[in-house]
């Protein structure tokens, strides 16, 4: 239960977006972000805060742990919204945690993926797809590379 205990702490985080995030053809928009982490529940909650200084929006994840299914639920809040979105949930396995949920995006029913991978005591990385066939394809839409500050 303590997989996202590596995230507690600052973080300068390089985005990358897709202009359309439907659209695997559509150009990348690079940007800073930085995000404050912290641990709760004894390693079983994490809540982080990400910034987007050039953006002018910020954002919110509770990260929370179910020990009987042993799995986690991620819920994300953007303050341009204030709206909850539904969670992605899932697990680690081997140091990679991968996450599904669904969702709608641009009027459309998605289905949602994150990834964190590449996590070190310096570095994570963090990904997010939608796929629109079920998770037959999918379109990876935003990439954050995290550095510990």
């Amino acid at each position: 239960m303590n997989d996202f205990d590596f995230l507690t702490g600052i973080w300068d985080v390089t985005n990358r977006w897709r202009t359309d995030f439907l659209d695997e053809t559509s150009a990348w928009e690079e940007f800073p972000a930085v995000s404050r982490a912290s641990r709760h529940f004894d390693g079983g909650a994490n809540f982080d805060e990400i910034k987007f200084p050039t953006r002018g929006f910020a954002g919110l994840t509770l990260r929370l742990f179910d020990p009987q299914r042993e799995q986690w639920s991620l819920y994300w809040s953007s303050k341009r919204t204030g709206k909850l979105f539904p969670p992605v949930v899932g697990r680690f396995t081997d140091g990679r945690g991968e996450f599904y949920g669904d969702d709608t995006h641009a009027g459309k029913e998605i289905r949602a993926r994150f990834i964190w991978s590449d996590i070190t005591e310096e570095s994570a990385r963090w990904e997010q797809a939608f796929s629109v066939d079920g998770g037959k394809t999918w379109v990876t839409n935003w990439i954050m590379e995290l550095t510990r500050r």
